[in-house]
């Protein structure tokens, strides 16, 4: 849905506190961290003055989010390290973070942190940071980073993290755990009870006995398609079907014939909504072959497990195995390993009553611990302790 060309004044209604939230990007953007940060304000939406502070591809807009809390966009001088260069982040978020009470920050994101040591005179407002996950693939700028990260971290009233092990297996967070509080991500389970089946993936089979397998997520290095694409090499009677976009598009397509496995890969790109819901009905087993510490979660994982899917993921020291669960909800194996991802693929594939069990155990543990509201509700009373506010009847 298209934002409106407006910016609804910070204020205008009374609630318990004002907020802003400064990240790096926001819906459309399409990524689990951008995923997560609507799901983050919409745990203060109607309950808080929330302004939104990201960055854009495209130059300065103002607008007001799908859930009708204002959004500035400011535009981009360049990109360093995946990191948007921008001063006019600095100047809004100054201005923007006057009045407010808590100042909302995603990490690792150096311009906000940046952005918050120049408002270090302002000590009024509770600092809340949400920790995704460390800096994995540019160790390099934490030279001059870490200095800046620590500062924010020391001024940080809150620290929330999504899993233990993001919490234990940090190297910067240590010293800093009687900050910490674990809340999960959830998804809006209510999306998904009246999705009607669909042969949306069975109809692009190449055999029609093969079992279907699902990845979806952005096809960039931490992902382990390449993992993934070799594995199916070493497996029979499996077709897979890769749903998204990214840099390692062509590269991926290429590395598929060369293993020959045209006829057994399906590449749909990106898809819509209906599509996507289709696919996760229609698939007998969910794929998460991460490599890297840079997968903190996989939101995408919920997905596939409340659509009762039994999921394959990977044993990194994040919160990626704490989600689906190794010989309950699915089966975990080493990242990188093609040989025991292949193992845990064949296992699945051959027995369709653990399939369906492992399905039906990953659809009640979505149910109970990954469940959106309940997540937002947690973020909202910690927002509140943090301002010594009574909770509400």
């Amino acid at each position: 849905m298209a934002e409106k060309n407006t910016c609804k004044p910070l204020g205008k209604e009374p609630h318990a506190f004002r907020m802003l939230h400064a990240a790096k990007w926001y819906w459309p953007m399409v990524g689990g961290i951008e995923t997560a940060a609507s799901d983050i304000t919409g745990a203060v939406q109607g309950k808080a003055d929330v302004n939104i502070l990201v960055c854009s591809v495209s130059g300065s807009e103002n607008g007001i989010t799908e859930g009708g809390v204002p959004i500035k966009r400011v535009p981009t001088l360049c990109n360093l390290c995946s990191t948007p260069i921008s001063i006019r982040y600095l100047t809004e978020f100054r201005r923007m973070s006057k009045h407010a009470d808590i100042i909302q920050i995603h990490a690792p994101f150096p311009l906000s942190d940046l952005a918050l040591f120049l408002c270090k005179r302002k000590r009024t407002a509770k600092v809340a940071v949400w920790w995704h996950s460390d800096v994995v693939k540019q160790k390099k700028m934490m030279f001059f980073y870490r200095p800046l990260m620590k500062s924010m971290l020391r001024r940080a009233d809150a620290i929330f993290v999504a899993g233990e092990a993001i919490a234990k297996n940090s190297e910067y967070l240590g010293v800093y755990a009687d900050k910490i509080k674990v809340i999960p991500f959830g998804i809006d389970l209510e999306k998904y009870k009246d999705v009607k089946y669909t042969n949306y993936l069975t109809d692009k089979l190449t055999d029609k006995n093969s079992v279907k397998l699902l990845f979806v997520g952005r096809l960039v290095y931490y992902k382990g398609v390449e993992v993934l694409l070799r594995s199916i090499k070493k497996t029979k009677n499996t077709e897979l079907f890769i749903i998204g976009t990214g840099e390692l598009d062509k590269p991926l397509k290429t590395m598929s014939k060369e293993l020959g496995l045209e006829a057994r890969v399906h590449f749909l790109g990106r898809v819509g909504e209906d599509e996507l819901h289709g696919a996760f009905y229609d698939c007998d087993i969910f794929v998460l072959p991460s490599v890297s510490r840079s997968e903190c979660f996989g939101l995408v994982q919920l997905e596939a497990m409340a659509f009762g899917n039994p999921v394959i993921n990977t044993s990194l020291p994040t919160a990626v195995p704490e989600v689906s669960i190794n010989g309950e909800t699915g089966i975990t194996v080493p990242p990188g390993d093609s040989f025991a991802l292949a193992e845990a693929i064949e296992r699945l594939a051959e027995n369709r009553e653990l399939r369906e069990n492992y399905g039906a155990a990953a659809k009640a543990r979505c149910e109970k611990y990954f469940n959106l509201k309940k997540m937002q509700e947690t973020l909202y009373i910690e927002y509140r302790k943090l301002l010594s506010l009574k909770e509400e009847t």
